[in-house]
């Protein structure tokens, strides 16, 4: 069984390095992600590796400084799935700075993501 935490913390580094290979070298083929801003009430949800990179892609382009810190990392192995809470902090295209606390609950099969659902704080302000 693979260690869901390393993963975790694996997946913490690839985001920080902006590297959308290795970030999609954790995801299965059939995985979903769920992002905290949408028309609906889980977010945007994108399906299927192409999709799901196009997502993750958005994050750098509308955040090109973005940072997750602060990583705290939840395993339970048994039910192969992980949390990990992180403070992003980055730059809009427009200047605007964000400084939320957020976390994403992932879901594995086989060492690979399934699902990753994006959760973060509102700012009032913000």
């Amino acid at each position: 069984m693979a260690d869901i935490r390393e993963r975790l913390i694996g997946l913490c580094e690839a985001f920080n390095a902006h590297d959308l290979d290795r970030i999609m070298a954790f995801f299965a083929e059939d995985c979903i992600l769920e992002m905290p801003r949408g028309p609906h009430p889980w977010g945007t949800r994108f399906e299927g590796r192409a999709a799901v990179r196009q997502g993750l892609a958005t994050r750098f382009e509308g955040l090109p400084d973005v940072h997750y810190g602060d990583a705290e990392h939840f395993v339970d192995e048994a039910q192969q799935t992980g949390l990990s809470k992180w403070t992003l902090t980055g730059t809009t295209r427009d200047g605007r700075r964000l400084e939320v606390r957020g976390c994403d609950f992932y879901t594995f099969r086989d060492g690979l993501v399934t699902r990753k659902d994006s959760y973060w704080k509102i700012v009032e302000g913000a």
